[in-house]
């Protein structure tokens, strides 16, 4: 499920297959891709124009334009929503020193070295849990210093990982 933002109105967005339901509802709309940015969309007898005028992958926002009326949108997946709920949501506000497990999991892979240079949002390593990989991104341009983990290890949420 996605919690979706549109200017300052709050939606639930369930995708089944091929079905989507917007607040518990059926979507019934056919939509059509004309390039890369823009779709036509026919939906209750309405015609709308969509156009994508802007995408942020990194906070998920997005500027539409639909009949010439802008909107705002952004999405939260369910990965998003429990680091919010986690609290940890915020990590790129403070002053990053480390990176801890946002969850208890089995590392997989460790993708970075000690004394490598890392922009935000380059990979970190690979958590295992729940039966899904998560890649781990580091949430700031940092240094790594000591990387207290490899391959194989079991961690608990909290348990400090990396130290920048």
């Amino acid at each position: 499920m996605y919690k979706i933002k549109v200017n300052q109105h709050d939606f639930e967005l369930q995708r089944n297959a091929d079905q989507l339901q917007l607040n518990g509802h059926d979507i019934a709309a056919d939509v059509r891709q004309l390039n890369d940015n823009l779709y036509h969309i026919i939906k209750n007898r309405g015609s709308y124009n969509a156009e994508m005028v802007s995408f942020d992958p990194q906070t998920k926002t997005a500027e539409i334009k639909v009949n010439n009326n802008l909107y705002t949108v952004s999405a939260k997946d369910e990965f998003d929503q429990l680091l919010d709920q986690m609290g940890l949501s915020n990590l790129m506000a403070a002053k990053v020193s480390d990176i801890k497990a946002p969850m208890p999991g089995l590392v997989l892979k460790v993708l970075v070295e000690e004394g490598a240079e890392v922009k935000k949002g380059e990979s970190l390593f690979i958590l295992e849990a729940m039966k899904m990989e998560n890649i781990i991104k580091s949430p700031a341009d940092v240094t790594i210093q000591t990387i207290k983990m490899q391959p194989g290890d079991k961690v608990e949420k909290g348990q400090v990982l990396m130290l920048f």
